[in-house]
């Protein structure tokens, strides 16, 4: 059996004014051989190179992706992350949620409208990159010169199918995750970016990380973040910011006039379970971080040191949505999540939503729920993929009530939902909120104190299925998922490209009925129920 990968590429938006067009890109999937550390490992790469391309698109233009499996040895996917897919869920590419695995060898095409700005992730091997959407509406568009991506990751130098069979054993007692072996900027560059005296740049920066949160601080230079996770947000200044993994920042740094300095940059890697912990055992450290220079003077020093005493990171619920949208409501529905480390009935360590861990079903969820009819509104057909359905415009309330010790990365495909409430460290479990703000902010990943909660809002307009699930990748190989059904009333009968269904057929996997493959709803006969022992993606 094929182990699995999937590509993760993270969206930006820019500024740029044009025509709708179609931006076609042609990729194969290849190992590659790199050292972005200076440790030569395989990678996962496009066209035979690594790192992979960047898309450039517009608003209102169609992205067209053809890809082919050259991999060999593993099934592929193609999530692009921060796109809500539209109308167009069937390219939402969550393997088993929202189509079947690419096998070696076999091509599938993505094809989505820009329109604003999982099988097993191996985005830890490489298998990741940036989709730039330009709009010409942007409200900063006259207030920067350039743009500067500043990507941030932490490494590994063993492959994620063995980090995951490592992890997935009966004797890791304290569900501990693989530990990165150091940190990338800019997938492995030296850190030296040039800019100009008496410029303004917009700073574009994505956390690709497998598990590690991470610190930005530009010492001598004031962020002012104007975006998050593709939001556009009122001006804020910012001294220093934690971006957990998945999250997308855009902010504006302006160059002094002296020409004759460089800048110094810090990233840090939060490897601490709770950084805002007192007395925590061990005690809180910063042992992975790279230096970066902002170089306005070549010649001059680019070994400047960034040093920061205590980190305070800008509260991202401070900010406000530069649309000024309201809180949604009133809520129709109330989806709770209660989070904690489990074992399987194997003995197998896993992660749970409210007792129960996230298993792969034969049936990708969207598939049943186009084919089961009006009986797509049956939770009890999905199986064990913690399902739950919510009708079209209705508002969903999610509440995320996080049990362990440490601060989790919470993501939801097809939306930006609105941050109602997301108190510090050791709150306890949500009762009830007595305040809901006025004009919450909105984002796609939030980062979810230790024993605490967070509380999220959304308007059901997406017709789809969508993965919640935490951004941690090695909890998501441990089960940290849950599955929207959104507006199945508006699924029955949706047309999945023949494309999907044939990559399906072709690989004995069923499309139609509930999450076995049965025609009736109710039959639960071949629902997976027990995770396998032996780890294949």
């Amino acid at each position: 059996m094929y182990k699995g990968s999937l590509l993760a590429v993270f969206t930006l938006t820019s500024a740029i004014t044009g025509l709708a067009a179609t931006v076609t890109v042609n990729w194969e999937v290849t190992w590659v051989w790199a050292a972005p550390d200076g440790y030569s490992r395989p990678m996962i790469g496009i066209n035979n190179t690594w790192p992979c391309p960047m898309i450039e698109a517009s608003v209102g233009d169609t992205v067209v992706v053809n890809l082919l499996n050259k991999l060999g040895n593993e099934t592929t996917g193609l999530h692009f992350h921060g796109i809500n897919q539209i109308n167009s869920n069937f390219m939402d590419g969550s393997v088993g949620s929202s189509q079947c695995p690419l096998p070696p060898n076999y091509s599938m095409t993505y094809s989505f409208t820009v329109h604003h700005s999982h099988s097993m992730g191996q985005y830890p091997d490489g298998f990741r990159g940036p989709l730039i959407i330009h709009n010409p509406s942007d409200p900063f568009l006259h207030q920067y010169a350039a743009d500067i991506i500043l990507s941030i990751s932490d490494w590994y130098h063993t492959q994620s199918p063995t980090l995951v069979s490592q992890m997935l054993q009966p004797n890791n007692t304290d569900f501990q995750p693989p530990k990165p072996n150091g940190v990338l900027v800019n997938e492995g560059s030296d850190g030296l970016i040039p800019v100009e005296a008496g410029k303004t740049y917009r700073i574009r920066i994505i956390n690709f990380s497998a598990m590690t949160s991470a610190f930005v601080v530009f010492n001598a230079l004031q962020m002012q973040v104007i975006m998050i996770d593709g939001t556009y947000v009122q001006k804020q200044a910012a001294n220093q910011l934690r971006i957990v993994p998945a999250q997308r920042y855009d902010v504006l740094i302006a160059i002094g006039d002296n020409d004759k300095q460089n800048y110094p940059f810090l990233v840090a890697l939060d490897t601490n379970p709770d950084y805002t912990a007192k007395n925590a055992n061990p005690a809180i450290a910063y042992r992975t971080n790279f230096t970066g220079q902002l170089v306005n003077d070549p010649k001059g020093n680019v070994k400047g040191k960034s040093v920061v005493d205590k980190f305070y990171p800008q509260d991202d619920m401070s900010l406000l949505p530069w649309d000024n949208q309201t809180a949604f409501g009133p809520v129709a529905k109330r989806w709770v999540l209660n989070f904690d480390y489990c074992r399987d009935p194997n003995g197998y360590p896993r992660a749970c939503f409210n007792g129960k861990t996230f298993i792969n079903q034969k049936v990708p969820t969207l598939y049943s729920a186009v084919s089961l009819g009006n009986n797509n509104t049956e939770i009890a057909a999905y199986g064990q993929v913690t399902p739950l359905t919510i009708g079209y415009n209705e508002v969903l309330e999610i509440v995320i009530n996080n049990h362990d010790s440490a601060i989790h990365p919470f993501h939801l495909h097809g939306h930006q939902f609105q941050i109602i409430e997301r108190p510090k460290s050791g709150r306890g479990n949500w009762t009830r909120t007595r305040v809901v703000p006025n004009m919450p902010m909105r984002r796609d990943t939030i980062a979810i104190f230790a024993n605490s909660y967070a509380v999220l809002r959304i308007r059901a307009n997406n017709p789809g299925v969508f993965l919640l699930h935490c951004h941690i990748e090695w909890h998501v190989e441990m089960g940290l998922s849950a599955t929207l059904i959104e507006a199945p009333e508006r699924l029955v009968n949706y047309t999945i490209p023949q494309e999907h269904i044939d990559i399906c057929e072709i690989q004995g996997i069923p499309t139609e009925g509930n999450a076995a493959g049965n025609e009736l709803w109710y039959d639960t006969d071949g629902f997976v129920t027990i995770n396998p022992t032996s780890y294949v993606g």
